[in-house]
Parts: C-alpha cells; sequence; structure tokens
C-alpha cells in the first residue's frame, strides 16, 4: 500500500491502452468495487481478466489458478516480484509471465496530496509490472 501521509491506496486503475486489449473480458475485481459482489466468491467467466489489490494478491491468483484449470483464460495485472510466495504459485501453475520493459502510467482523479478532487493526474507506478496469462 502507498501512504503519502493521509491518503493510502492499495488498487491502481488499469491503464487504457491494457483495458483496451481485454475489453471483452469478464472483470471480477473492478477499481470501483460494488461492496455487493466478492469476485473471490463468484464463478468467474471464459475469458477473465483481473487487476487485484497489491497488498493481498495472493487469494487472487489462488482463484486464478482454480480457474483456468476449468480451461478457462485468465489474464493478472500484478506487481512483479519474483520473491513472493503468490508468484511461485504462478510459476508452479505454468503461468506465462509478461514484464513490462517501463513502468506503467495510470491515472487518477483527485489527489490527497495536491488537492483538486476533479482534476485527473497521471502517476508512473512506483513498481515494475507484469501481465499474467493463465
Amino acid at each position: 500500500m502507498i501512504d503519502f501521509g493521509s491518503w493510502k491506496m492499495d488498487n491502481y486503475s488499469t491503464p487504457e491502452w491494457i483495458l483496451d486489449t481485454f475489453e471483452n473480458y469478464f472483470d471480477p475485481c473492478p477499481l470501483n468495487e460494488n461492496p455487493d459482489i466478492n469476485g473471490l466468491e463468484i464463478e468467474w467467466k471464459d475469458k477473465t481478466f483481473v487487476n487485484p489489490p497489491y497488498s493481498k494478491p495472493m487469494p487472487w491468483v489462488l482463484k486464478a489458478i482454480e480457474e483456468s484449470k476449468k480451461g478457462k483464460r485468465i489474464v493478472m495485472l500484478l506487481k512483479h516480484d519474483s520473491s513472493t510466495k503468490w508468484y511461485a504459485k504462478l510459476h508452479e501453475a505454468n503461468a506465462n509471465i509478461l514484464l513490462f520493459s517501463k513502468r506503467l502510467k495510470w491515472k487518477r482523479y483527485g489527489d490527497g496530496i495536491r488537492g483538486a478532487k476533479d482534476k485527473l493526474f497521471t502517476y508512473t507506478s512506483a513498481f515494475p509490472s507484469m501481465l499474467v496469462i493463465l
């Protein structure tokens, strides 16, 4: 989780060009979550794209592996961190891992640092990212 004083953030929006690539995919974990729907407890579609909360990807990774065993194509946008247990799980599941050559940029309205809640800000990720395909 990023902590900029009183502003904490765990969810990063997916860059538009990635969303466009997977526009017909089901998203069980949208940025503006519906509190009535838990993406970990529902059946995923045949083509699913997931950008899970970065502080707790393990339950999402385990669900993605489970759903892929049913013959579904699952694509995940994750922080690239090969030192984690969830990364090892993906490796054991023979996931295809695609690394980005640059850090992703993402947009967010408002900003706890600079104010202006109706203004769109662009940020560069503080970490490398990867696409995982199961």
